[in-house]
């Protein structure tokens, strides 16, 4: 299963998220971001313009997640590095206990800086 994680700022809209996610090269299978972020109505309308399902998490999914890359807003924040590489990665692992997960594309940021998307693979135990 392959998950993108999406991080966004609030100006965002649901064409920034596509572009970001379209930054990425991937399909996916679902969406992911912390509880605040998936019921922004920029990602629910960009998950019903998608059909993808949003694997909403908590912030304790993401605090601690290492990730490739790191804002420091981003880790003040969340307690992380980057949120859409956290997001991708713990979404991946969501509902699979003793799952493991890899990202496949780090994140990128559109050219507005609004929106970011990371990849993460589910890897089977």
């Amino acid at each position: 299963m392959k998950v993108a994680g999406i991080g966004f700022r609030g100006a965002a809209t649901a064409v920034d998220l596509q572009a970001a996610l379209a930054l990425t090269g991937v399909r996916v299978d679902a969406l992911a971001s912390v509880a605040e972020k998936a019921a922004a109505p920029a990602m629910q309308e960009f998950a019903r313009n998608t059909g993808l399902p949003v694997i909403t998490l908590q912030e304790q999914d993401v605090a601690g997640e290492k990730t490739l890359t790191c804002s420091p807003r981003i880790k003040a924040r969340f307690g992380t590095g980057s949120l859409a590489e956290a997001a991708a990665l713990a979404g991946a692992r969501h509902g699979a206990a003793g799952a493991r997960a890899r990202l496949l594309a780090p994140r990128v940021v559109t050219a507005d800086g609004l929106a970011t998307a990371a990849i993460a693979e589910r890897l089977e135990p």
